[in-house]
């Protein structure tokens, strides 16, 4: 029996091509789509998850007050660390760690700039490090540094790595004591390349001196292991008020709490304090999205199916008098479609096979199929299944209930109302493929609202090299006047930061008028007087600091999201009091965006550098061909430090990044929707030739009678774009309601224009249109004598 509905099928297949290739191909592509969503969903869900014991697993974030909202860090101080390491039992391990950070390490003649941290011994156990040469005390001397794998085959090659030497910022030099195996791709540690001792840092790190004794100095990242029968959050509740129980409690009122490793990448969003998820969102975005995708396969499945019902009824009828039970019909049926979902699943895989590059380069992941595990082939095999149940479990049902005397009599007559079904899902089909032409469209919108937003500076052809040998700290006045020399910089500038990121924070200022119970937050930064003319920031009130003016030492230049908080009404005749210095207010700057795009902008606190400032800022000489510009700035570097490899970073390379996360999204929204609307008009190509065949000699009759093409195709497209347009009415509420939503999560965001809904819809439309003149075009012109012959 089982051959028999199989030989069936495959004939089946083969006499009806046409329709065959659409339903496999459609399948198919939806399958795929829902393979490479599941694949981007399980790699987001499996993100910080190495290692048995990672539910057991946190960082030490803190919540503090400024100005009546909370904002949440992940990042705390050195006494913090000291003070769980001593007092709190319900930790196993702990250690205190830098942030990412970027060193050049030589051996030899190789140099490589690499991004590492300095970490406590106890590190590599709590993250479950897997080292390949050495042991997990491997970081227990003060000299010594671990490498991971591919980071000792780039400096030593087939060398054995293990006791050779390693410079570190021309520095010190580092006994490698240890090879550990790379962080996956899927790891907040992916970036690491070499992990250094803590007590080195503290060594050759004068802030990090300094710090060890200061609790408002959040400038380090604590890692902590809890003991077996710990709960996390009964931990984290008697951590939470340690620094306010502690004498002189800060006005920004801090409280400690513990963020579960495996919440970090996907729940790192919080609102006035709360957690409001973060990446989980899109995850679920795009989980819903591949099921979308996936139906509307199913969709063009059950439509054509039915349509065809009436070349079936016959076949139905015959089998239902010689004995076939309504069951069996239905195990056909079944049969036929599971067939289809085979070759469909075949040919998904292989879609998605050949699609990972480009869909990995889009993700910024990099996902591979996992052909040899046992787990993807069920889940593959159970998912193929249950596409083909749902794909036929409306057909089988339709065709196995036809009556087998009005199907032999001939009088089989389906009626108006059975078409009804058909129409709801190309309505559905196009409601789904509409919402996400918008919510593509609402994307892009917003990223390019953001990127139209003015910076405050000017980011062409400026970068940033950071100095970080002996060789560099401390020259910089030599080192401008060699540099301005070569014709190749017009301007150059010295910070303690990024001019794309914020990097240090106070709440010690205060000026004329502020309220006591007020205690905001201040960016800062420390600039040579250079800076501004070297950014090219805009003043919109007073001047800028001076080279030669002595007193601007004990100056301050303000941006205006500082000014509006102060709100003073003369500050060129004001002083505010920082860290126990009055600084008199010399100028306003127009806001510099640091960092997102997308929020506001903190206030920030500019005053002249001192000599741990190591950013510098060059502005690339317009007359000069960049190549050739960094050419010569490379010479120059090389002249002060001929050991250390010279890196620079594009500042608008660096300010472009921030649009990644949104861009990346964007991007693969398009995909999806591209997708999403090509199965969707595959299904409309299938039934748009299907009603062509069927109406075949009405046509003719029509053409005999004197009907012209373009009312031809009107005849037969009409319904369509009906169908369609219903379609776009029902998605506009729905798209508008989901991202009005997601459009508030911005806090400086673009609006929801009509004009968005109206192209989108007429967009859809217009390929809908396509799709369906080319079939309806093809019957208009055939030949009338051709489709009347037989009558």
């Amino acid at each position: 029996m089982l051959s028999n509905y199989l030989k069936i099928a495959w004939r089946n297949l083969l006499r009806h091509k046409a329709f065959s290739i659409i339903n496999v191909v459609g399948l198919a592509t939806g399958m795929a789509v829902t393979v490479l969503i599941g694949l981007w969903v399980h790699d987001e869900l499996s993100f910080d998850r190495q290692g048995e014991e990672a539910d057991r697993i946190a960082q030490v974030w803190q919540t503090v007050q400024f100005d009546g909202q909370k904002a949440v860090y992940n990042v705390a101080s050195i006494p913090l660390a000291q003070q769980l390491r001593s007092h709190y039992p319900d930790f196993s391990r702990l250690s205190i760690t830098t942030a990412d950070r970027e060193a050049v390490l030589a051996s030899g003649e190789n140099r490589f700039t690499q991004t590492g941290r300095f970490v406590e011994p106890d590190f590599l156990p709590i993250m479950a490090v897997r080292m390949l040469r050495g042991s997990a005390r491997s970081l227990t001397d003060v000299n010594t540094i671990v490498l991971s794998q591919s980071l000792a085959q780039t400096l030593f090659g087939e060398g054995d790595p293990m006791n050779h030497l390693i410079q570190l910022d021309g520095r010190v030099n580092l006994q490698v004591t240890g090879i550990y195996q790379d962080f996956p791709a899927n790891s907040s540690f992916s970036a690491v390349q070499y992990l250094a001792p803590w007590s080195l840092f503290l060594r050759i790190n004068q802030g990090a001196q300094q710090a060890q004794a200061n609790w408002d100095e959040n400038s380090y990242q604590v890692l902590v292991q809890l003991r077996a029968g710990v709960a996390m959050e009964q931990a984290s509740a008697r951590i939470k008020d340690i620094r306010m129980k502690r004498q002189n409690p800060p006005p920004y009122k801090p409280e400690f709490f513990l963020h579960p490793m495996t919440k970090w990448h996907l729940y790192s969003e919080f609102d006035n304090g709360v957690n409001a998820g973060g990446l989980i969102q899109f995850v679920w975005l795009f989980s819903l999205i591949g099921g979308f995708v996936l139906l509307l396969a199913c969709i063009n499945f059950m439509n054509l199916s039915t349509a065809r019902s009436q070349q079936r009824a016959k076949e139905v009828g015959l089998r239902k008098v010689v004995g076939s039970l309504r069951g069996q019909l239905i195990a056909q049926f079944l049969g036929e479609s599971l067939l289809v979902t085979s070759l469909a699943f075949i040919l998904a895989l292989l879609l998605v096979q050949l699609s990972l590059p480009f869909f990995n380069q889009i993700a910024s992941k990099q996902i591979q199929l996992p052909w040899q595990n046992p787990y993807f082939w069920a889940i593959g095999l159970g998912f193929s299944l249950l596409t083909g149940l749902v794909a036929a479990s409306y057909p089988a049902l339709y065709l196995s209930s036809f009556q087998p005397i009005s199907v032999l009599k001939g009088t089989l007559n389906a009626g108006r109302r059975s078409t009804l079904p058909r129409k709801a899902l190309v309505v559905f089909q196009f409601t789904v493929s509409v919402t996400l032409i918008i919510g593509t469209g609402i994307v892009r919108r917003q990223i390019e609202h953001a990127k139209d937003r003015p910076a405050g500076y000017s980011r062409q052809g400026l970068i940033e090299v950071s100095m970080r040998t002996p060789a560099l700290v401390g020259h910089f006045d030599a080192l401008r006047t060699d540099l301005l020399a070569t014709g190749a910089v017009q301007e150059m500038a010295v910070s303690n930061g990024s001019v794309t990121t914020d990097q240090a924070g106070v709440t010690n200022v205060s000026w004329p008028g502020k309220s006591p119970d007020l205690h905001p937050l201040f960016m800062t930064n420390q600039v040579s007087p250079q800076f501004g003319q070297t950014i090219g920031w805009q003043l919109s009130a007073g001047r800028d600091f001076s080279a030669v003016l002595n007193r601007d030492s004990e100056a301050v230049v303000l941006n205006q999201s500082a000014l509006k908080l102060m709100g003073l009404t003369d500050p060129l005749h004001s002083m505010i009091n920082w860290n126990g210095r009055n600084l008199p207010i010399i100028g306003v700057i127009n806001d510099l965006i640091k960092d997102s795009p997308f929020g506001q902008v903190q206030p920030t606190l500019f005053v002249l550098y001192d000599a741990s400032a190591g950013v510098l800022t060059l502005r690339l000489s317009p007359s000069m061909a960049t190549s050739a510009a960094l050419t010569k700035i490379t010479g120059i570097f090389r002249q002060y430090d001929p050991t250390t490899p010279f890196t620079y970073k594009f500042v608008d390379d660096e300010y472009s990044k921030k649009f990644s996360s949104e861009e990346r999204i964007g991007q693969l929204a398009t995909l999806f929707a591209s997708l999403a609307i090509f199965i969707s008009c595959l299904g409309m190509f299938g039934l748009a030739s299907f009603m062509a065949e069927q109406r075949t000699k009405e046509i003719g009759i029509r053409k005999v009678l004197g009907a012209s093409v373009l009312a031809l195709w009107t005849l037969l497209a009409k319904d369509f774009v009906g169908l369609v347009l219903i379609g776009c009415i029902v998605a506009s509420p729905i798209a508008w309601y989901f991202l009005h939503g997601w459009l508030q999560s911005y806090t400086y965001r673009t609006e929801l224009s009509g004009w968005i809904f109206v192209l989108s819809g007429a967009g859809a439309l217009g390929i809908a249109l396509l799709t369906v003149s080319y079939q309806s075009i093809r019957a208009a012109l055939m030949n009338p004598v051709k489709s009347l012959r037989s009558d």
